[in-house]
């Protein structure tokens, strides 16, 4: 049988969450820091461990039929690949940068000016959209310093937290571009790999499902049950089971992470007591 070759970062923001959402759908392989690929023991699929800049390249030429990058890294590559989807986790940001002291009105202000930047293609396609007429100063690594070593007069690179730029001198001025990990196929996968990747997939979207729900039980008097069901609709309807004590129900059902205390609030007043909320490992429809 074949295996789906999944490219993943070596080291970096996304390689411990690429690990671990792999790990959550139930698929385990051998830990070993210096391994570049290892095949799982549970599940059709080899992980080659490498730079976030050569997964796109490798995934273009077959030599992984999938990979997690950056999709600011593969917008800048501008590899022939194929989006599958966004994973939700290595969220940041592309952005422009000026040393605090530079008075900073809008982006125009950088016209004449020197841009550093590892980024040229997204910058460029920036300063065109915008007809904003700069000189790209193109660098990798170290970015930040550009400004201060009289480098350049501003900056473009990724923003997370800001605590770099600020320990530089810098502020962010302008987002141009908003990254998060995505997953990338080759356009020429044979029907066998196609239909593991569908399997992964599968999987990927029950954790992912899972993530963003949880699960309640609570014990509601009789007399107020169609007013807590209304509140809860469940993946199709509440379950509701009648409980000993006379006059009173037990009601399970699955609600959103992103209005999860407003519901509990609203739950308690229409008279749900004994609320129990737990984590869903897995949610499959």
């Amino acid at each position: 049988m074949q295996k789906l070759k999944l490219a993943i970062q070596k080291k970096g923001r996304l390689s411990d969450e690429s690990i671990k959402l792999i790990n959550e759908c139930d698929i385990s392989f051998p830990t070993s820091s210096g391994k570049l690929v290892t095949a799982a023991y549970d599940f059709p699929i080899e992980l080659l461990f490498l730079r976030d800049d050569d997964i796109p390249d490798y995934v273009q030429d077959g030599v992984a039929d999938i990979g997690i990058v950056g999709e600011n890294v593969l917008v800048e590559s501008d590899k022939k690949v194929e989006e599958v989807k966004k994973m939700g986790f290595g969220k940041c940001r592309l952005s422009l940068a000026v040393p605090r002291t530079m008075n900073f009105n809008s982006a125009d202000d950088l016209s004449g000016k020197s841009i550093a930047t590892s980024y040229p293609k997204i910058l460029q396609n920036y300063l065109d959209k915008n007809n904003i007429h700069a000189e790209i100063h193109i660098i990798s690594g170290s970015v930040e310093i550009a400004p201060s070593i009289g480098l350049a007069d501003a900056i473009c690179d990724i923003v997370s937290t800001g605590s770099t730029l600020l320990s530089n001198g810098l502020k962010e001025v302008e987002q141009i571009f908003q990254s998060e990990a995505i997953l990338i196929k080759n356009k020429s996968l044979s029907t066998e790999k196609q239909e593991i990747l569908q399997q992964l997939l599968f999987r990927l979207e029950a954790v992912k499902r899972a993530q963003k729900n949880k699960y309640i039980l609570l014990n509601a008097p009789n007399e107020s049950l169609d007013k807590i069901i209304s509140l809860l609709p469940g993946i199709s309807s509440p379950t509701v089971q009648a409980l000993a004590k006379e006059g009173w129900s037990s009601v399970h059902s699955v609600i959103t992470e992103h209005d999860f205390w407003e519901k509990i609030q609203q739950l308690k007043e229409a008279g749900a007591e004994g609320i129990l909320v737990m984590p869903i490992e897995k949610l499959i429809y």
